[in-house]
């Protein structure tokens, strides 16, 4: 795609847009000419706003640039922080305002918009962040005279974050062999290796313990363990062993690590475990150690379970309505499960699918999540071969029949995207600088004295 292409939309011909540039250009001409003829006591009149930069087919205000001016001083009052002279801080603001305006008017083209709920949701996040409720926060705002701004800012970022990420990303373009090399690097080793947190408890022994003691901590290692097994927590079996004092005690608080972090006889021990497994008791130089997992994250292994499934959707339309619509999928099963009809057959005759009507309702192998909650929670209920109940999903009515369960890995598969997504953010910040430089040099710019 051109660089300057939209998606889904069709840029004016070069002969349009340069007439297009042109007018706002005439437009403030006509003003200032105007001025001319105006009666000496208009023109003595208190000037409301005024051009300082004509950007394409738009402009940027003088009280634009104030406003903005104003929000910076005020941050750096807040954060007690020094600002560069007036003069020269003007110009990079303007210029910043400058660039804004084309970007907006790319989103403009592009039919980029956000609605007031979503604002409303960005701004109920702002409010639970500053520990307000959603009322309270607007209250806030509204008292420092910024309520309509600050949605108008938020609406803004959210256009320009998506106008971004859709024209700079299908500019950057990863190879497999990229993939590959960073796969291979030890940086990439690094990035995608997950992080383990780890509970632990350690009965220490000491040179000078004989047989006799050593065995009874060894017992008492294995005390600690049942207990863990049968549903106590490490803080809890810990602190009350230091309390009975019986033997002394001792843990460390290892936090999140990677497995190369770790002495190697934990990490040994942990890389086999699911999240909540204990082990031991470990028998090391100074003692004798239990670990449990508490959590993990991140790692490439997706062990995803996934469900072979078909279905026959049928929808209300404008000659069916909610009543003939539940009577018609009611009789599809019956006549799939009394009758013996093929649910194919009858999935290429009725579906309102499109997308698996061909293959009569066939959806293939579904991971989980990839459907539809209100089919989800029918689908996993159901056995191998058993015909489901009608039910509603948003599109319509749906009978879903179960044909397999496995699960698959997916763990190539994920770490070669994560990878991808890792290549891509790297190479994001500087694609974006080199399209920016691209919009402000092809864009019409004149600044107004």
């Amino acid at each position: 795609m051109n660089r300057n292409e939209l998606p889904r939309m069709e840029l004016p011909s070069t002969e349009k847009y340069s007439a297009l540039r042109c007018l706002p250009k005439l437009l403030v001409t006509g003003l200032l000419c105007l001025g001319a003829v105006l009666p000496a006591a208009a023109q003595q009149r208190t000037m409301l706003d005024r051009i300082v930069a004509i950007v394409d087919r738009d402009v940027v205000l003088q009280s634009e640039l104030n406003q903005r001016m104003e929000d910076i001083r005020r941050a750096a009052a807040r954060d007690g922080r020094e600002l560069p002279p007036i003069s020269e801080m003007q110009g990079e603001v303007l210029e910043t305002l400058i660039m804004e305006n084309i970007q907006m008017q790319f989103a403009e083209r592009a039919s980029i918009r956000y609605d007031d709920d979503t604002i409303n949701q960005v701004l109920g996040n702002m409010a639970r962040e500053s520990g307000l409720g959603f009322e309270q926060y607007v209250q806030a705002l509204e008292t420092q005279g910024v309520y309509l701004q600050t949605r108008d800012q938020v609406r803004q970022q959210l256009t320009l974050q998506e106008l971004q990420r859709g024209y700079v990303n299908q500019r950057i373009h990863i190879t497999d062999q990229e993939i590959d090399n960073f796969l291979n690097s030890e940086m990439g080793q690094e990035v995608i290796s997950a992080d383990y947190l780890i509970d632990h408890i350690l009965v220490p022994i000491a040179a000078s313990d004989d047989p006799a003691v050593r065995s009874a901590k060894l017992r008492y290692a294995g005390e600690l363990v049942a207990r863990l097994e049968e549903g106590e927590s490490i803080p809890e079996v810990r602190s009350q062993a230091i309390a009975d004092g019986r033997f002394p005690l001792d843990g460390t608080n290892f936090g999140w690590r990677k497995l190369d972090q770790m002495p190697s006889l934990f990490s040994n021990a942990v890389e086999p475990m699911s999240v909540g497994q204990i082990e031991g008791p470990i028998e090391a130089g100074n003692g004798f150690h239990i670990v449990q997992l508490r959590d993990k994250r991140g790692g490439t292994e997706q062990i995803v379970k996934q469900t072979h499934i078909r279905h026959i959707l049928v929808a209300p339309n404008e000659i069916r309505d909610e009543q003939d619509t539940i009577r018609l999928i009611n009789d599809l099963r019956r006549r799939i499960v009394d009758d013996g009809e093929e649910f194919a057959s009858l999935a290429r005759q009725n579906s309102d699918d499109a997308s698996s009507v061909v293959a009569g309702g066939d959806l293939d192998w579904v991971s989980e999540g990839g459907m539809p909650i209100e089919m989800e929670e029918v689908v996993v209920e159901l056995e191998e071969g058993e015909i489901s109940q009608p039910f509603r999903t948003q599109i319509g009515w749906h009978i879903a029949e179960v044909l397999g369960r496995r699960e698959t890995d997916l763990s190539q598969d994920y770490s070669r995207s994560q990878a991808a997504n890792m290549l891509r953010n790297r190479k994001f910040d500087l694609e974006l600088q080199n399209w920016l430089i691209e919009i402000r040099e092809e864009a019409f710019v004149e600044l107004v004295d």
